[in-house]
């Protein structure tokens, strides 16, 4: 293959790439992808002389390199993240809950939410103005049975449930002195976080 054509299939794939990126929810695997198509189409530009190009692609490369700086600094940042409680039956929270529904369930298949129930309880997980999820549980005493950890797709790049589960204090603050997961979440992600994995498929948290 002559160099032109091996040119030809950089500034191809350059240019896929960035389409593909574009085409992301999660910001932080965006912002990753269109950096490196935006190196890759720098490169292919300068191959061909065309400057213009260029300078624009390296003004990209310089803006995603300072976002993922600025969203990987505050990824585990305690004031990045705030959970609001709410009623069983907010309006809001049913809002979520229903235009995210076909993605809940690909995650928790079982999932059964009675909003009225007393024992039943609701927070949001916020970030600034943007809903970045949703945790139900339902109170056995001093347990607290999750029954959803929704994580909405911009966000899933990040560990917001770090900060619910370990850092926000939030069910401590409620009584709760231990966490038990459902058994049949998807891709369940609770024994990075220092849940202990328990014989039934589901995991527990001291708190």
């Amino acid at each position: 293959m002559t160099a032109a054509a091996w040119l030809d299939v950089v500034g191809w794939l350059g240019s896929a790439l960035l389409v593909y990126s574009v085409m992301q929810a999660r910001v932080l695997r965006f912002r990753v992808l269109n950096l490196a198509a935006c190196i890759v189409l720098a490169g292919f530009n300068a191959a061909l002389g065309i400057w213009p190009m260029v300078a624009m692609n390296a003004a990209l490369v310089a803006i995603n390199a300072w976002h993922i700086r600025s969203l990987l600094g505050t990824r585990h940042d305690e004031e990045t993240y705030v959970v609001l409680e709410v009623g069983g039956q907010d309006e809001y929270l049913r809002h979520l809950l229903r235009i995210h529904e076909a993605d809940i369930l690909a995650f928790q298949p079982d999932l059964v939410w009675n909003g009225a129930e007393a024992d039943n309880l609701a927070f949001i997980l916020q970030r600034a103005d943007e809903t970045v999820g949703v945790v139900l549980v339902h109170a056995q005493g001093d347990v607290a049975e999750v029954l959803l950890d929704y994580v909405t797709p911009r966000f899933r790049d990040f560990s917001p449930g770090q900060f619910v589960w370990r850092r926000s204090g939030v069910l401590a603050g409620r009584g709760f002195t231990r966490v038990i997961t459902p058994v049949k979440m998807v891709a369940a992600y609770y024994e990075r976080l220092g849940f202990t994995a328990r014989p039934d498929g589901s995991f527990e948290l001291v708190l």
